[in-house]
Order: C-alpha cells, then sequence, then structure tokens
C-alpha cells in the first residue's frame, strides 16, 4: 500500500493504523523530517515501513 502526504495530518494517522495491524507500507511527504520521524516512531514500535521523501 502507498500513503502520500503521511507527514501529518490523515495520511499520518491512516501510517499509524495500518502499521498498528500489521500492515506493510511505503509512505512519502514533502516533509522528510517529519517523514524520518514517523518511521521511527513505527519502527520502534516494531513495524516495517518503505519511504520515499518527494523532492
Amino acid at each position: 500500500m502507498v500513503i502520500t502526504g503521511a507527514s501529518s495530518g490523515i495520511g499520518r494517522c491512516t501510517v499509524q493504523h495500518l502499521a498498528a495491524k500489521g500492515a506493510r507500507v511505503l509512505v512519502t511527504a514533502r516533509r522528510g523530517d517529519a517523514l524520518e520521524e514517523l518511521v521511527t516512531e513505527i519502527e520502534q514500535q516494531g513495524g516495517r515501513q518503505w519511504r520515499c521523501r518527494e523532492t
């Protein structure tokens, strides 16, 4: 599954929900710092995500 705009708002909440259910998600966002923060948070909870920073 691919979630765009994952660094904040609905995108972030969607990723967190899916990760809690065990889904592996490709997350993208323009804000690289916020994206890395989200991925770190999910990985610390045992999840695995792929990330792609938009340029």
